[in-house]
């Protein structure tokens, strides 16, 4: 009889061990070749269009989307820009979180997982631009090493802070690892894949970021270099940009670089299009 109640107690530890194998196996492996993973963290309802010199009739919609990305590469992987809802507002109740007039419905570390990553596998952190609807995970990536223009970096910690951040959110990255970018352009990973460029004007030191995927081709993620695709082909400049005439030479250095290369423009913001960009657990290659 002592047999038989031992039993169960072996069938579990060998179902224990047998769910911790598979919670390993889904741990992602290094790739082959360059991946980008887009998550959902959201969109923002926008109450007044009139900053981006557009009227609402000018629009396709008011609403701007709220993408993160995670790039993967042979030799380590990247986050770029965290979305505006810290995971941390997410209730255990489940539903949608909230800030300012940003939501979204899931958190990203939950969607990270999905795919195999969680924050420590994460060897870089950038994004952008400062502002608080790309910054609010940061904290979660401390301990990656962050790539950010000292421009970006000073404003995000002066007293008194910039009204167009949330200081709380970041305030971990004080004391990560910080790797400085100085050059116009900044090849995240030696091989020409990842590039970081210098774009700025929206913020004092907004940047883009370049990727060149062996089958997907060539894709630039504008941050905000544009919120609207009317921007684009009305050719606005929003009044709230922190220098008109960067964004101005900013946006036509990028477009001579997109013809140059015949890299796609994927606007951040652009909720339409973003509607039909593949979500992970896909991925662009």
């Amino acid at each position: 009889m002592r047999h038989y109640r031992v039993l169960p107690v072996v069938l579990l530890t060998m179902l224990a061990a047998a769910g911790s194998a598979t919670a390993q196996q889904r741990k992602a492996q290094p790739p082959n070749s360059v991946r980008l993973y887009v998550f959902d963290c959201g969109s923002l309802n926008i109450p007044d269009t009139s900053n981006y010199q557009l009227k609402k009739e000018e629009l396709a919609t008011t609403y701007m989307a709220l993408p993160c990305y995670l790039v993967a590469h042979p030799k380590g992987t990247l986050m770029w820009d965290v979305g505006a809802v810290p995971d941390s507002f997410f209730k255990p109740g489940g539903g949608p979180a909230t800030l300012r007039y940003a939501s979204t419905s899931k958190p990203l570390t939950a969607q990270m997982a999905e795919v195999g990553y969680a924050p420590a596998d994460i060897t870089y952190l950038s994004f952008s631009h400062f502002h608080w609807d790309h910054i609010g995970n940061a904290n979660v990536f401390a301990k990656s090493t962050w790539l950010v223009r000292k421009l970006e970096r000073d404003i995000m910690f002066a007293d008194p802070p910039s009204t167009r951040t949330e200081p709380p959110h970041y305030s971990a990255l004080k004391n990560s690892k910080t790797a400085i970018v100085t050059r116009d352009e900044h090849d995240v990973f030696g091989d020409g894949t990842v590039v970081i460029k210098s774009a700025p004007g929206h913020s004092p030191d907004h940047q883009v970021l370049f990727l060149k995927l062996a089958k997907a081709g060539p894709i630039l993620l504008s941050g905000d270099l544009y919120h609207y695709p009317e921007e684009r082909t009305l050719n606005r400049v929003p009044t709230t940009e922190f220098n008109a005439a960067q964004t101005v030479a900013s946006r036509a250095a990028i477009e001579a670089f997109l013809k140059k290369t015949g890299a796609q423009l994927w606007i951040q913001h652009d909720f339409t299009a973003n509607a039909r960009i593949k979500r992970a657990p896909a991925f662009y290659e």
